[in-house]
């Protein structure tokens, strides 16, 4: 799934190639990855792109005042073209949700692989009337998300930091993977109750999550939105390296598995030695 950086870089991407372009069409492919019907998509055509922002992990295009916004969900991406095809999209017939053409002939097709389809788009006059928008917690990167602000939103909480972390009503932007890379940094276990962290223990998440956002911002920034997903990949320390030495210590990261997903992390930096328990147990072998 795309997270905070590469969004952020799929952002700088489109507001460089979108500056001074208007939208020509936007064609969909799969009718159920639009969750709104007014107004309708025939609405941004001829209309100036004004810019592209970042919301957590969702994608806004200004269209004029009218936003296009999407999410792009576990299997989604974004594939630009300086020339788009001709084509007529058939639904069902390729992996491509929606189309949107500029006024030059370029733009770009959102795509989402497997069966389970989970990307959504939005056309909204207010990006406040996206639901999960207007539920989001605040952005980890902001300028003015202090530390105070964070150790205060940990405070009393009987949750795992995990969790927490990957909650984007607690926290927009961050998911499986840089919770990982955050708490390996931070050398604290994912199952840790943020109620029971200490203030060097808080400070010390919240350096490594800074930390480990900005370096994974600045890696993407520039690079074309096909090489992105390889890039996050090629940078991880811990996450999807199970198996692997630990880059810190040379111990061997280990896995956790859930239902749908799993998570990664070295014992010997994260939990003192001590292997974790399989998810559903939610406690430390003994």
């Amino acid at each position: 799934m795309p997270e905070l950086p590469e969004v952020q870089a799929l952002v700088d991407f489109l507001a460089e190639r979108t500056a001074g372009l208007a939208v020509a069409s936007l064609d969909l492919a799969s009718f159920s990855v639009l969750k709104t019907f007014d107004p309708p998509p025939s609405a941004l055509a001829g209309a100036p792109i004004d810019g592209v922002h970042r919301y957590g992990k969702f994608l806004d295009l200004d269209v004029d005042g009218t936003h296009l916004v999407f999410h792009l969900a576990r299997a989604g991406w974004l594939r630009w073209s300086d020339e788009l095809p001709q084509t007529v999209l058939r639904p069902g017939k390729s992996p491509i949700a929606f189309r949107l053409r500029l006024s030059d002939g370029s733009g770009f097709d959102v795509t989402e692989a497997g069966t389970k389809k989970s990307l959504a788009a939005y056309i909204v006059r207010d990006v406040a009337d996206v639901p999960r928008i207007a539920s989001l917690g605040p952005d980890p990167m902001a300028d003015d998300f202090s530390l105070e602000r964070f150790a205060a939103m940990l405070e009393g909480r009987r949750t795992q930091i995990k969790g927490l972390l990957r909650d984007q009503e607690f926290l927009a932007g961050i998911g499986n993977a840089y919770s990982d890379e955050i708490l390996h940094v931070a050398r604290m276990s994912p199952f840790a109750l943020a109620a029971t962290l200490k203030p060097a223990d808080v400070e010390r998440l919240y350096d490594a999550m800074r930390d480990t956002l900005r370096g994974a911002v600045v890696a993407a920034s520039g690079k074309p939105a096909k090489e992105l997903k390889d890039a996050k990949r090629e940078g991880m320390r811990v996450h999807g390296r199970t198996g692997q030495p630990c880059p810190d210590c040379g111990d061997t990261v280990r896995e956790v598995s859930f239902a749908d997903s799993s998570l990664q992390y070295c014992a010997t930096c994260q939990t003192g030695g001590k292997p974790l328990a399989d998810r559903r147990m939610s406690r430390l072998l003994k």
